[in-house]
């Protein structure tokens, strides 16, 4: 009886099993965008993760303060105060990231404890919570990178279905040529491993990004089935995803533009099947409008604020700041928006600042600008020309630019030059162009020869390192802005950033040794901040600090003096100010010698802070030295009345009396002391 052969394994590919394919490198997408971001689990909050995580006070109340995150401007629940959320134009209506946040914070954070360790409540009787927990790597940090990372990969998935969808003959994966899983896996992979995603996913914050285009793309997704499939209710969920992706943040709303291109370039759906399949989106929008004017009223950004940090397109003109010329601002604008682009085909350097002045005034006799404005033009003339044609690259560029429209500060200004986040969702429309461009010069209309697959490889292996490293610089605040301030070294704001940072860790006990050369840095930072934006109040503050404890106490009162220049109002120069004058009292008393320094000194931290008790305690000190007891006595008084059961106010004052040739009355103050603390005299003689 003969042998049976052995039946041999078919490959699986595309023509023999579409369904496995897409099952498999389904897969392998989603475990590489983990793979890609698992080492940022374990990483610190960073930016603007305070203002919708840590220090918000609707966030760190959990379940409870979800309805202030519904309620209010999304920025409301960090400043604490109304109105000041809008420093920039048009206010921000983001609920639904927040709302994740809360839940994972009651979910995952410890109750915030006061002092005696008993549950701390707000105002409102709230219990608080505390997800920074001291700075402590904790359960809430590590879930919130971890949802980042789980909705990141899942992102990279839908990209895959989308392109697969819309590039299949009638929305099905067959695939007979090669083109619609050639594309669609190098579109979705370029997009996976792309180094400018960063910023989105290793943010905590950047969740809004992320889940903005999962929901916008999935909806598309959804309504694309819809269509091929004959089944009306997809359309009902796609609507209800792509209000979930408005909530989130409002760029999604361009997909009003890219749903109506989608099926004229990639559907043979007619004008009036192309309008039914895109009142969803559009029903869905219009509901968010309506919540958004209901909460933040109608406004569509209005005057941008006079303030350089909200409104890049300022220059100084004298002693003031006026508006850039229009053409300087366009030029500006071009050159940011080819910046996004040079970044996409070449991610480097990275930065996660691009404020004033990362990007400088720029004109259109600059070579950039015209290269850009040349770059767009082409871009745009290829799409017009072959819209009849229905070109995916086409599709891919108008993609690109109406999701860029509403970041370009072209529509409306957003406060800022740029930011790599703002090129998160029309990077799809870019690795699309990337990926079809790819086949048509490889010529992989059937399949991809093993050189093309090296290239392919070889790429997307440089970007995936590259993603991985620049990760590592979002670890924590110092370590992002020390990394990124070699990229951007004109940014005020960055500077500023670096100068706090460097105070901050100075003043940890690990850095002791050096203390001193750490805050000598941030004063060199902090002075630059000053120099880009001489209207910029907060690096003055800073430069206060840290030169008051390097104790240059007339460079620390003349930087405060500076900040209250600005801003006649602020309180936490004025304050630190009237604690200089003090500090600077005590060291020329005790240190130096000089009484009559000292006294000046403190005398002026006394007219700014007369409720001080240390103040009044010096110059009660200061005036007994000096041998005028009348005056010692005085202050002692008024340090007494502060603190009456302070053990050594009480001693201080008995002795100035027996100094004044008043025994008793001095008996009968130190007696007092020696009630509250019998220890008093063994405590002062060990000092």
């Amino acid at each position: 009886m003969a042998k049976r052969k052995p039946t041999q394994k078919r490959k699986v590919t595309p023509d023999s099993d579409p369904g496995k394919f897409v099952r498999l490198f389904s897969w392998i997408i989603f475990s590489l965008g983990v793979a890609l971001y698992a080492n940022t689990l374990f990483f610190d909050y960073t930016v603007d993760d305070a203002i919708v995580i840590y220090d918000n006070e609707f966030t760190t109340k959990g379940v409870a303060g979800i309805p202030g995150l519904l309620k209010y401007d999304t920025f409301r629940g960090f400043f604490k105060v109304e109105g000041k959320e809008n420093l920039v134009a048009g206010g921000r209506y983001r609920p639904l990231t927040p709302v994740m946040y809360a839940l994972e914070v009651q979910l995952f954070s410890p109750k915030k404890l006061d002092a005696s360790g008993q549950p701390v409540k707000d105002k409102d009787g709230d219990t608080v919570f505390d997800p920074y927990q001291g700075g402590r790597i904790n359960a809430v940090k590590l879930v919130g990178h971890l949802v980042n990372v789980l909705l990141y990969a899942l992102t990279c998935v839908v990209v895959f279905w989308l392109l697969l969808k819309m590039l299949s003959p009638g929305g099905q994966a067959v695939a007979s040529t090669g083109y619609a899983p050639f594309v669609a896996l190098t579109a979705a992979l370029l997009f996976t491993v792309h180094p400018i995603h960063t910023e989105v996913v290793a943010n905590v914050k950047g969740r809004d990004e992320i889940v903005s285009l999962l929901g916008s793309l999935a909806a598309l997704y959804l309504s694309l089935r819809a269509f091929y499939e004959k089944k009306p209710k997809l359309s009902l969920a796609a609507a209800v995803l792509f209000f979930l992706a408005l909530l989130s943040k409002e760029n999604a709303i361009t997909f009003l533009a890219v749903v109506p291109l989608t099926y004229f370039f990639l559907t043979k759906a007619k004008f009036g099947k192309i309008a039914s399949q895109t009142f969803p989106f559009a029903a869905a929008a219009a509901v968010f409008l309506i919540l958004r004017t209901s909460v933040l009223g109608f406004d569509l950004g209005g005057e941008p604020p006079r303030e350089l940090m909200n409104n890049p397109f300022l220059k100084l003109v004298g002693n003031q700041y006026v508006d850039f010329t229009p053409g300087e601002k366009m030029a500006t604008i071009f050159y940011t928006l080819g910046k996004y682009v040079q970044l996409l085909v070449f991610p480097h350097p990275l930065s996660h600042d691009y404020y004033p002045r990362a990007v400088e005034i720029m004109t259109f006799g600059d070579w950039q600008v015209i290269l850009s404005v040349l770059l767009f033009a082409g871009m745009g003339i290829y799409a017009l020309l072959r819209l009849t044609k229905k070109d995916p690259v086409s599709y891919g560029i108008l993609f690109f630019i109406s999701t860029l429209s509403i970041a370009s500060n072209i529509v409306f200004p957003i406060g800022t030059n740029m930011s790599e986040r703002f090129v998160y969702m029309p990077s799809v429309g870019f690795t699309l162009v990337a990926a079809v461009l790819f086949y048509r010069a490889t010529g992989s209309w059937g399949r991809p020869t093993k050189a093309v697959v090296g290239v392919g490889l070889a790429v997307l292996l440089a970007l995936s390192i590259k993603t991985f490293t620049r990760n590592f610089a979002w670890k924590d605040n110092f370590t992002l802005f020390t990394t990124d301030i070699e990229a951007v070294p004109n940014s005020a704001k960055l500077r500023n950033a670096v100068g706090g940072e460097l105070i901050a860790q100075s003043l940890k006990p690990e850095n002791a040794a050096r203390k001193t050369d750490m805050l000598t840095e941030a004063t060199g930072h902090l002075t630059e901040a000053v120099k880009i934006h001489p209207g910029y109040k907060n690096p003055f503050l800073l430069l206060g600090n840290a030169y008051n404890y390097l104790q240059q106490y007339e460079a620390s009162i003349q930087a405060y003096q500076q900040a209250l220049k600005l801003d006649p109002n602020y309180a936490e120069a004025r304050n630190n100010l009237a604690i200089t004058y003090r500090d600077a009292g005590r060291y020329f008393g005790e240190q130096k010698g000089d009484l009559n320094k000292s006294l000046g000194y403190l005398l002026q931290s006394y007219e700014m802070s007369p409720g001080d008790y240390e103040t009044v305690r010096l110059l009660g000190v200061a005036y007994g030295i000096s041998g005028n007891i009348g005056k010692a006595i005085e202050f002692f008084t008024k340090a007494l009345e502060l603190e009456p059961g302070n053990a050594d106010a009480n001693y201080n004052l008995g002795t100035a009396y027996f100094n004044a040739g008043q025994p008793e009355r001095g008996q009968e103050f130190i007696q007092k002391a020696k009630e509250i603390n019998p220890n008093i005299e063994q405590e002062r003689m060990g000092r």
